[in-house]
């Protein structure tokens, strides 16, 4: 079994080939599960840090338009409401 120490910590590789971070690195960092990564080759190592989100809606012409996928659990009724609110507020009150 591979290993090695990130800031005085033990990880591991198992028989999968998964990296198994220690809970209180995984609480400290906020990593649960589903959490994406990123690995960044590095001289001497590997950096291993949460993957960079953009955000999920934009304003194109001046129209909300989704890019890239929701969060799970996303409530899309209440974004839309909420939306739809803002710009109503917008036009009633310029």
């Amino acid at each position: 079994m591979v290993s090695g120490t990130v800031i005085g910590m033990e990880m591991r590789i198992d028989k999968a080939g998964r990296i198994v971070v220690p809970k209180s690195l995984r609480d400290r960092l906020g990593f649960g599960p589903n959490t994406e990564l990123e690995a960044i080759e590095q001289s001497g190592g590997v950096l291993i840090k949460r993957a960079e989100q953009l955000p999920s809606m934009i304003t194109v012409d001046g129209l909300w338009v989704h890019q890239g996928k929701a969060e799970p659990g996303s409530n899309w009724d209440q974004v839309l409401d909420e939306v739809r609110e803002d710009r109503i507020k917008f036009f009633l009150n310029p």
